[in-house]
């Protein structure tokens, strides 16, 4: 018996769909895309630069099965429901298995989940449209410039210096983290003094003298002020008054990552990961459902329904008085707003309700995003704030205290946004008082610090680098390719990083730029409203792009290989230091005639004994350089890590204890110690 065909992306979503569709649907999924460019044709690019940039699509490797099981399901339904991620991408995967699986106009529909929940899909199903073709051609348009650019760019550099690959936001970037360490190095610190004076136990700082601001650059000019203070301290001035203190808006896509890094210690890819799978769908006791809506947004507008439901919710719990304003936003720049602000689909599934369902870190993510949408709907919080100046021979000391007197919002978002009261003492106005003590220290000015993976998001978003659903990807790149790496959670440009940002700056400085990259983010939003011919704003670029590859080509200096100082113990030519695709070894100089490479003497790092049997789990790394650890009797034992393990047994499963994200953790099950 024929049934409707609905085509999604992710099996797991397939699964949690069907559920709800019932017996007259079938849901499948086409497991992300199914095609890509070719890299055949001119320069490899898949494209056919002549014939208006015409693209050349072939099924992605390991697609083909699945792309003839689809085309058997499409040929016995009744109807095709295509139901891809509600985003851009989304639309181009609907378009592709569209025109891939044969399917005509009149015999499909387009539908978009926002949550995955019944209600939601159901109405979804009963409000379909057809493929948006601005949207296609936008994201197909960002595929060719990725294309391109990251061909072009990446052959250059891996010919001339050795480097990995470049790309149009990935090598934006990365040229922010190396101009960052470039501000850091030539960076001269100075000195200054401040001086404070306890009064009553409460510090005081010096920030004026006769009303203008002051600035004690050294030690003489600090000494000159100590030397001038009289003894008393006249209360001049106490200025009371209560201070609001406001909500910050849902998350975002890129304000999930930012504060998911910041509050959890999670990385921008572990939080899309959790994400995804807390949106696509949980079995809970009686049902499986998404517990967020779509995770790739950067709208923060709240359904009317969903804002409805908390107001309910807050009256009911916590009061009246606890009911906020909806911050419905207008459309800012950059802003596709196509969907709402990443929420709980239902305020009624606490947290603590369904933690038994989810695992440690499912329930913190999930945590952060529900307190923080209703948090987004509660009243300001209130502080009764006093500050104090005092006045000794015309300079001016300063002390402000605050008390919170109604928690608002803070009832439910504290966990994440500390609120700590800074009483000071009840002084009477005119009066003079003693300081128990006037402190003169010396400081140094800092440099500004290294980007941390939350700092470079709200960089790049700032600057209009890239889109939020690429960021996670953008950061894993710089990683991966060997430009980056991590001290102290923060990124330090490598030797091969600097390098690859002052190549593509000698010769692409007005394309490999904050600008560039940010108004070709407004022209692909123009090609998806409509405004631009998507070929047209190709062509524009490859005309100013490609001569400059080709002067790159002829002008760039080749790096050479560095000589070890060793001899080939083959055919006796110099040993040289050369980079491949898992990184940096060491090899004869006379390659191809000679195609010798030392093999790397592996150093055994203990780490602690193997909870599995008498072996030891010992540090190793991956083909690609990625560490691991794993017991030495392998494969006979197959006990292996990616999280460094303590060597201590977990007091609920008996399972091994690593250390992850700072913290002592069960590899297995949700034991974290405290």
């Amino acid at each position: 018996m024929s049934k409707n065909l609905v085509i999604v992306e992710s099996p797991s979503k397939s699964k949690t769909i069907e559920k709800y569709l019932g017996d007259d649907y079938k849901v499948v999924a086409s497991q992300g895309h199914i095609r890509d460019l070719a890299t055949t044709g001119k320069l490899g690019l898949g494209v056919d630069i002549e014939n208006g940039f015409k693209p050349n699509y072939v099924p992605l490797k390991g697609k083909k099965k699945i792309i003839n099981e689809l085309k058997k399901d499409v040929k016995s339904a009744n109807h095709v429901i295509l139901a891809t991620d509600p985003d851009r991408e989304g639309e181009a995967i609907s378009w592709h298995l569209k025109e891939t699986l044969g399917i005509n106009d009149d015999d499909y529909d387009r539908v978009l989940f926002h949550e995955i929940t019944k209600n939601k899909v159901l109405d979804a199903i009963k409000n379909p449209s057809k493929i948006d073709d601005n949207l296609v051609k936008s994201q197909e348009t960002r595929r060719i410039l990725d294309r391109i650019i990251g061909f072009r760019l990446s052959k250059l550099l891996q010919a001339k210096i050795k480097a990995k690959s470049a790309g149009r936001v990935q090598s934006v970037a990365l040229k922010l983290v190396v101009d960052r360490e470039r501000e850091i190095e030539a960076f001269v610190p100075e000195e200054y003094f401040t001086i404070t004076a306890i009064i009553e136990n409460t510090e005081a700082n010096l920030f004026k003298y006769k009303d203008q601001d002051i600035k004690l650059h050294n030690e003489i000019e600090a000494k000159k002020v100590l030397d001038a203070l009289g003894v008393s301290y006249n209360l001049s001035s106490i200025d009371k008054k209560n201070r609001k203190k406001s909500s910050k808006p849902p998350f975002i896509t890129s304000t999930l990552q930012q504060e998911a890094s910041v509050k959890l210690g999670f990385s921008a890819k572990k939080t899309m990961t959790i994400a995804q799978k807390l949106y696509e769908g949980i079995d809970l006791e009686n049902e499986t459902v998404g517990l967020i809506t779509y995770m790739r947004t950067d709208s923060i507008r709240l359904s009317d329904e969903f804002i409805g439901s908390v107001f309910h919710y807050i009256e009911e719990n916590f009061g009246k008085k606890y009911i906020g304003y909806s911050k419905h936003a207008k459309k800012t720049e950059n802003v596709q707003d196509a969907h709402e602000g990443i929420r709980p689909t239902s305020i009624l599934r606490e947290p603590l309700k369904v933690k038994k369902y989810l695992s440690n870190d499912e329930f913190k993510l999930y945590s952060l995003i529900y307190k923080r949408a209703l948090a987004s709907l509660m009243t300001d919080a209130l502080m009764d704030q006093t500050t104090l100046i005092f006045n000794n021979n015309d300079y001016l000391f300063k002390t402000t205290g605050s008390i919170l007197i109604f928690d608002g919002y803070l009832k439910v978002y504290s966990d994440y946004e500390k609120n700590e009261d800074k009483i000071i003492p009840s002084l009477i106005s005119g009066n003079d008082y003693q300081a128990s003590d006037v402190i003169s220290e010396q400081h140094f000015t800092k440099p500004p610090a290294r980007y941390t993976e939350a700092k470079l998001i709200k960089e790049m978003e700032e600057l209009g680098i890239g889109r939020p659903s690429t960021y996670a990807k953008t950061i894993d790149t710089i990683k991966d390719r060997g430009y980056v790496k991590m001290e102290d959670k923060r990124f330090v440009p490598t030797k091969m990083g600097i390098e690859t940002t002052d190549k593509l700056q000698e010769f692409f400085s007005d394309i490999i730029n904050v600008e560039y990259t940010k108004n070709m983010e407004e022209e692909l939003d123009k090609i998806a409203d409509g405004n631009l011919v998507w070929n047209e704003v190709l062509k524009e670029f490859y005309d100013l792009f490609e001569p400059r590859v080709k002067k790159a080509f002829s002008d760039m200096e080749k790096k050479e290989d560095e000589p070890t100082g060793e001899m080939c113990p083959e055919c006796g030519s110099p040993l040289v230091k050369r980079t491949g695709r898992y990184g940096e070894f060491v090899a004869c100089s006379n390659y191809p005639e000679c195609k010798y490479i030392k093999k790397e003497e592996k150093q055994v790092i203990e780490v602690c004994n193997c909870l599995k049997c008498d072996g030891k789990i010992l540090e190793r790394k991956t083909r690609r350089g990625k560490i691991f650890y794993g017991c030495s009797n392998f494969p006979k034992c197959k006990e292996a890590f990616w999280d460094k393990p303590t060597g201590e047994k977990c007091p609920k499963c008996g399972e091994m204890l690593i250390t992850k994200d700072d913290k002592i953790k069960c590899s297995k099950c949700d034991y974290e110690k405290s």
